[in-house]
């Protein structure tokens, strides 16, 4: 069963998460991040650069990689998941650029870019925590309901709901890319701790069956199942489908001091 963490607020989940990213860091000074990108993630970001700004870190040998990136966006656009990940976790974090990854989404190499990026991810040693949102549809980075749970790093054809959902990054919804390249949900189930964000009403369903429902690839957030590390952090409105709240609000407040993050 997943840990699931309740909490008042989004900046509240963003500080928790935080602190488990910086004591992992100050064991391990080249670790291994997955990062998410979107909204839901920021207020780790945001927490985490707060924390080393007043407390400084050496997080130069920091690695990390990204869960995906849009198929044919010209380099440098500003919604490249390349171009979020600098702006929003590699600046503020002052992390070294050339050790953060982000799938390669040229049109003309993808047949080999995702072989190329599960070779990456397995010479760094694999992912120690992989920071994950959930979307509406229960997808986990882009991986649409009906994804092989085996599935590895692999081109998508993304759903009108999910271009939907991305549209207000861009200037029209028709500008959102129809393909991405995303990690597989196999690929993320080898990192060694899942961090899984979700705020608001409208994360409650999803949440639902990530957490408690059965497992389906029709859900592909219920892959969280399968691994041994999974640490879910919600707000209360996310939390609202939840059967098992006041169990999880209980185990969280016992935790035993020895259990690690």
């Amino acid at each position: 069963m997943a840990e699931v963490v309740i909490v008042g607020s989004a900046s509240a989940a963003g500080d928790l998460v935080a602190q488990t990213i910086r004591a992992l860091i100050e064991r391990r000074a080249d670790a291994v991040l997955g990062l998410a990108t979107g909204s839901t993630p920021l207020p780790v970001y945001q927490s985490l650069a707060r924390s080393l700004q007043a407390h400084p870190l050496d997080v130069s040998g920091v690695r990390g990689f990204s869960l995906d990136e849009y198929v044919g966006l010209p380099p440098g656009h500003p919604e490249s998941y390349r171009a979020v990940i600098t702006r929003d976790v590699v600046v503020p974090l002052g992390l070294t650029a050339g050790h953060v990854h982000v799938p390669n989404g040229n049109p003309l190499t993808l047949q080999t870019a995702g072989a190329d990026y599960e070779r990456a991810i397995v010479a760094a040693g694999g992912v120690d925590l992989q920071i994950l949102g959930i979307g509406g549809t229960g997808h986990l980075g882009f991986n649409e309901p009906g994804s092989s749970f085996a599935s590895q790093t692999r081109v998508k054809t993304l759903t009108p709901e999910t271009r939907r959902d991305n549209a207000r990054f861009f200037a029209s919804p028709e500008d959102v890319p129809l393909h991405c390249i995303t990690q597989g949900l196999g690929t993320i189930l080898r990192a060694r701790h899942l961090v899984l964000l979700a705020f608001g009403a409208g994360k409650a369903e999803a949440i639902a069956a990530a957490v408690e429902g059965p497992l389906s690839a029709s859900k592909p957030g219920s892959v969280i199942a399968l691994h041994p590390h999974v640490t879910v952090v919600i707000d209360e409105e996310a939390a609202a489908r939840l059967e098992n709240r006041s169990y999880y609000r209980y185990a969280w407040a016992n935790k035993p001091d020895w259990q690690s993050s």
